[in-house]
């Protein structure tokens, strides 16, 4: 799925070792299915936050993938809400995700750094607005802050940089 989405293995070989990951537990992965099978797939995985890793649940999206064939027709959009609908549910805290900042703030993203929320490494300036949270409970945003540390296979550097 994610290697004809994206073109490239890179994505593909982070899915399946975030699905082998015991640290990435718990998680949540769903798929978009259409008449001929799979389209898209959606990945959340549990991060924790330096200096709140008791008081808060969060997670992180990675990746979204949609094929080709898909692309453009809110497919992503409703892996989204369904991902979301279900962490809240399950009381997560926060979402995070580095992502496109034209597109994830329709879903109720918005930046992650200016509410005190750092990425697990440094995010040039200029792809500041890519790091973004949403948040599941009232009242969280605002609240606590701290250093975002993923599950060991998602806590590389060459997931956060372009």
């Amino acid at each position: 799925m994610e290697a004809e989405a994206f073109g490239h293995s890179k994505e593909s070989n982070l899915v399946n070792d975030l699905l082998n990951d015991d640290s990435a537990k718990p998680r949540l992965s769903l798929l978009a299915m259409d008449d001929d099978g799979a389209v898209g797939h959606i990945l959340f995985t549990r991060v924790r936050i330096t200096r709140n890793e008791d008081a808060l649940s969060a997670m992180i999206l990675a990746p979204l993938a949609i094929l080709p064939i898909a692309q453009g027709k809110g497919v992503g959009g409703e892996l989204i809400r369904e991902g979301l609908r279900q962490l809240s549910e399950s009381k997560v805290h926060l979402v995070f995700v580095l992502g496109h900042p034209g597109y994830y703030p329709r879903f109720g993203f918005r930046p992650a750094g200016v509410h005190g929320f750092d990425a697990p490494y440094p995010i040039p300036v200029k792809d500041a607005a890519a790091w973004m949270v949403q948040e599941l409970r009232p009242v969280t945003i605002g609240s606590f802050s701290g250093r975002i540390v993923c599950v060991d296979t998602l806590n590389r550097p060459e997931h956060w940089r372009e």
